[in-house]
């Protein structure tokens, strides 16, 4: 492999197929399968997913590890992954030009978000942390591929979802303000660890874990008199909710 951090490498011509001279840092690859990220140089925890079709940036490797430190160009997302991975399974590409959609294009495209949701409910699944392609998903991934899918981006991660949404009050029982298509957010009062879909009067879609989930997809409300377990027990970590007010344009977000 060329020796990557350095100013005099070439750039592979567009639709060159990945090979192992040609991943260099700052070349720019576009997938033709579906790829998984890795959360360390080491290891086999998932970062994230990434669909055939998504572009991805080399930023450098690992001084002890094969593994390449990379970033997808449309949520702004970093991980790592193995070189071979690429082979045959990417060409080098150009950055996307992600279109800043306005909130009135967002509502026009929100039933295709809410239609995707439900269809992945049908499909058997499980929960799986990093998962964004389905049909196993964790609860950001289902979320940030749903929007995705009807042509808007949103970053990867559930804490960074309510960042980047406008806010919207929601109580308990007091779900008025709520539109199809809002984020309910849960977790601490220090940070947000979950994610639902709003599907409208109350009713949330989301992919939960075994601990306090149902180990994949499944729909809750937030009505104070619903005392099945999962529901209670989001209801009591409701955080607040959110609106996508914008579509996001590729740039790495604060952590």
């Amino acid at each position: 492999m060329a020796r990557l951090g350095t100013t005099t490498a070439l750039f592979p011509r567009q639709g060159t197929p990945a090979a192992p001279g040609l991943l260099v840092a700052g070349s720019i690859w576009r997938l033709e399968a579906n790829l998984d990220l890795y959360n360390r140089p080491q290891g086999s925890g998932l970062a994230t997913q990434a669909h055939a079709g998504r572009c991805l940036r080399i930023l450098d490797a690992h001084p002890t590890s094969s593994r390449l430190r990379v970033r997808l160009l449309d949520d702004g997302y970093p991980g790592w992954l193995d070189p071979a991975e690429l082979l045959g399974r990417a060409r080098a590409g150009a950055a996307p030009v992600l279109p800043r959609l306005s909130r009135a294009q967002i509502a026009a495209r929100l039933e295709r978000v809410l239609r995707f949701g439900l269809a992945a409910l049908d499909i058997p699944n499980i929960y799986l942390w990093g998962g964004t392609v389905g049909p196993n998903y964790d609860c950001s991934g289902l979320v940030q591929t749903a929007f995705a899918q009807a042509g808007i981006w949103l970053p990867r991660d559930a804490y960074l979802q309510e960042r980047f949404c406008q806010p919207v009050a929601v109580q308990p029982g007091n779900t008025a303000l709520l539109q199809p298509g809002d984020l309910i957010f849960f977790g601490t009062a220090r940070r947000c660890t979950h994610v639902g879909l709003h599907l409208g009067g109350g009713r949330y879609l989301h992919s939960s874990g075994r601990e306090h989930g149902r180990n994949g997809l499944g729909i809750d409300n937030l009505n104070p008199r619903n005392e099945h377990p999962v529901a209670s027990h989001y209801r009591h970590t409701l955080r607040g909710a959110g609106r996508v007010m914008h579509s996001h344009d590729g740039s790495p977000l604060p952590a």
